[in-house]
């Protein structure tokens, strides 16, 4: 592709987003003081073009424009030009997504936006098609000539919007510290006025997995035992695994689907999605024990072990949607193929995974989905269920072999802290339901290495690649790590988890949180000032920052004690539950939130030699609303919650309290299980 072209200044980045346009005509800068001055002392516009990797559009635009010399020489000739990795500037790209936004046009990527040289934005879009592009550089550049000033004061209240108080923006004027039943249940109501009672999920097309959404919706179905909001749950996470938005041969999701029945993916995998799916599914097991959703979670394990774990044992970020030039290329097949490659079994197989002469994707392929249980299909055809297992085993390994001789969709190949540590977390949770040894192995070797790599001192790195971190650590990268550290601590007692999680808490209320506002910024006050400095409220495709630390602060007030966390937690909550009652599907984990204040979290204290199978028996129930903490042997401890706790006549010993009160020490799971089951209605003593 690059042949002899001259490479352009992204030759020296890491990103692989980024080295994608190396050799450009363009005269391309990465994000920094170096085109930032030049802008300034030329006085030009800038163009900041902003992608990822695994982004289809992306691509498309690059070759459509990127690469031609005359509309590289337009760029050029009148415009500063910066080209913006996504994941590695998370904070570059929020702030002038909500520029896009401020001018009343639809975000997404690739993002191309137009400053003014002091970074002010002053118009922008997404994709746009060759013509339409050399015809929009043309009028940029005349109207930054002839209506300067118009440009310049259009841009300057585009800046005052960026920086208005972020509460204000969503009308959070007051806040509301009521946790109440009924608003609970409102939350639940307006969340399922969205369900699609079809094909599950929310909404029509296109349909994103959201884990946040079904995570809360575990939650409400657990609290108020609504037979709707778990068939509900059941229908999305199976359509969504029989889909082809799940990989039916590999293992793992793809980033969306393009219609509503979750048939057509988008095909680029990501970190961030597969690790939320595992958490998610593992939860759904525990709860109502479907063997799918095993079979999901392991799945999913051995498709990220195999194809998004680096040797020294981070994760990836992502797999592109492309090989050959094609969408989906990697993951179809043509009835040809399959015929070939199956002979006598392709007619089942065929009728299995719904495969057709025509296809159902381009140029007549197939995108494999299920539609009915194992069961089911077996009895139709009668055979025997664990003989059509046995087949579907071999199928899928005679695919993937044809596959590991396919072009592959690029990789990008750096590792960033955030989407790892909902990894960790993922794995965590996952040995956690399955008690799977080599689950809390990949976990343990993760933790190690985003502490070896991205963790300088108190501070953490966000993205890191070929032995080097760099660029700050942002919200997330502290937030999600901290989350997947305490749930580290509870399934393996290890006190390290639970005081690293605790120290970098303390990093983040001093160098992020807004005393003001009361809640936290995305950026270090010690990073890159930005033209603006936001904060990240609303849930996504992954979870806010301020959700997730607001929900730490819970969490860790119950493990030290410590009121000044808590009641910063209770603030938070208070301040966004007006747009939490209103919006609940953007607002999904602060609804998780509020389901662990709306009752008493329970403290469950295993003390004793056999607490990991205490700890395992508790665990293989569905208990949301508890903290797990526990030692083997009595001895010194740094956890007001393990204090004066001890094994009682050398019995494993379990303490449920809730409100720093607690019940009669017991000595089996059964026990205090009920005491968690029937807590509301049991005797309380004094604190033990």
């Amino acid at each position: 592709m690059t042949g002899n072209k001259k490479p352009n200044r992204l030759i020296h980045e890491s990103s692989p987003y980024l080295l994608q346009h190396a050799h450009n005509p363009v005269d391309w800068y990465p994000w920094g003081e170096e085109a930032l001055q030049k802008a300034k002392q030329e006085d030009k516009p800038i163009l900041v073009s902003i992608g990822y990797a695994a982004c289809h559009w992306c691509h498309v635009m690059e070759r459509e424009a990127f690469e031609h010399k005359s509309i590289a020489e337009l760029m050029n000739r009148h415009f500063v030009c910066i080209k913006v990795d996504r994941e590695e500037r998370p904070d570059v790209d929020a702030v002038y997504m909500d520029a896009i936004s401020a001018m009343g046009l639809q975000g997404g990527w690739p993002l191309n936006v137009f400053l003014t040289p002091e970074a002010k934005p002053f118009y922008g879009g997404t994709y746009f098609p060759p013509k339409q592009w050399k015809e929009l550089l043309d009028s940029i550049a005349e109207a930054y000539t002839s209506h300067r000033q118009e440009l310049d004061e259009s841009a300057e209240q585009f800046a005052q919007h960026l920086n208005q108080n972020e509460l204000a923006k969503y009308g959070l004027q007051q806040k509301n510290y009521h946790v109440r039943e009924d608003d609970f249940k409102l939350i639940g109501h307006n969340l399922s006025r969205n369900f699609d009672k079809k094909y599950g999920g929310l909404g029509g097309a296109p349909k994103f997995p959201m884990p946040v959404n079904y995570l809360f919706l575990l939650r409400y179905h657990h609290h108020t035992s609504d037979q709707t909001i778990l068939n509900h749950i059941n229908l999305t996470l199976r359509e969504m695994a029989y889909g082809g938005i799940y990989d039916q041969v590999g293992g793992g999701f793809a980033r969306y689907s393009v219609d509503e029945e979750w048939l057509v993916p988008h095909f680029e995998k990501m970190l961030y999605d597969n690790a939320q799916l595992v958490s998610l599914y593992a939860e759904a097991y525990q709860a109502t024990r479907e063997s799918l959703y095993h079979d999901v979670v392991y799945q999913t394990i051995g498709f990220l072990e195999r194809e998004l774990m680096s040797e020294e044992g981070g994760f990836y970020s992502s797999l592109d949607a492309d090989s050959e030039g094609e969408e989906g290329r990697f993951y179809t097949f043509t009835k040809d193929e399959l015929q070939d490659l199956l002979g006598d079994e392709e007619p089942l197989f065929s009728k299995y995974y719904h495969a057709t002469v025509t296809g159902n994707f381009e140029h007549g392929r197939n995108i494999l989905h299920r539609r009915i249980p194992d069961e089911k299909f077996a009895k139709e055809n009668e055979l025997e269920q664990d003989v059509l297992e046995e087949m579907v085993t071999t199928w899928k390994e005679k695919l993937m072999e044809v596959r590991a001789h396919r072009v592959r969709p690029a990789l990008d190949d750096k590792v960033l802290t955030s989407w790892n540590a909902l990894m960790l977390k993922g794995l965590a949770d996952a040995y956690l339901v399955f008690g799977n040894k080599h689950f809390l192995e990949l976990a343990l070797q993760n933790a190690r290495f985003i502490l070896a790599n991205l963790k300088k001192g108190d501070k953490l790195y966000h993205t890191y690649k070929a032995g080097k971190a760099s660029v700050d650590g942002f919200l997330d990268d502290y937030a999600f790590l901290i989350r997947a550290l305490l749930r580290l601590y509870e399934v393996t007692f290890e006190e390290q988890w639970l005081l690293g999680a605790r120290r970098l808490t303390d990093y983040t209320l001093e160098n992020f949180f807004d005393e003001t506002e009361g809640l936290f910024f995305y950026t270090d006050k010690t990073a890159e000032q930005l033209i603006a400095r936001k904060k990240e409220i609303l849930d996504n495709v992954v979870p806010s920052s301020n959700s997730v630390m607001a929900t730490n602060l819970h969490l860790l007030g119950l493990y030290f004690d410590e009121e000044r966390y808590t009641s910063l937690s209770d603030d938070m909550l208070a301040s966004v539950k007006e747009l939490l009652l209103k919006e609940p599907s953007h607002m999904g984990n602060w609804a998780s939130l509020y389901f662990h204040k709306l009752t008493p979290t329970a403290e469950v204290v295993i003390v004793g030699p056999e607490a990991p199978e205490m700890r395992a028996e508790l665990t293989s129930f569905y208990t949301p609303n508890i903290i797990l903490a526990g030692a083997e042997g009595a001895g010194n401890t740094n956890i007001p919650l393990l204090e004066h706790r001890t094994a009682i006549n050398g019995k494993t010993t379990v303490y449920v309290c809730y409100n720093r009160t607690c019940q009669l020490p017991v000595h089996t799971a059964a026990q205090a299980l009920k005491q968690l089951q029937g807590a509301e209605m049991q005797p309380k003593f004094p604190s033990l």
